[in-house]
């Protein structure tokens, strides 16, 4: 892997996948005594969670939706 010209690296996609590390998740990148850790951040939002706010927050929703708990929508989905 290289460092690119904005301090960015590229995970690998079975990295990304066996560790759960999917677009927009937030991670923290730790120094480990000579070491550089990449975790997912404390208290980051779940994948379904962060759906439901996605739907919460689209301008496209049908104002219902907003009412919503997140049960109600998780089963809306699944049907």
């Amino acid at each position: 892997m290289r460092v690119n010209a904005n301090g960015q690296v590229t995970i690998p996609a079975d990295l990304r996948a066996k560790y759960g590390l999917r677009e927009g998740v937030e991670v923290d990148v730790i120094d480990d005594g000579g070491t550089l850790r990449i975790t997912p951040r404390d208290g980051a939002d779940s994948r379904g969670k962060q759906l439901v706010q996605h739907l919460r927050r689209s301008r496209f929703t049908n104002p219902a939706v907003r009412e919503m708990t997140t049960d109600e929508i998780m089963a809306l989905l699944r049907d």
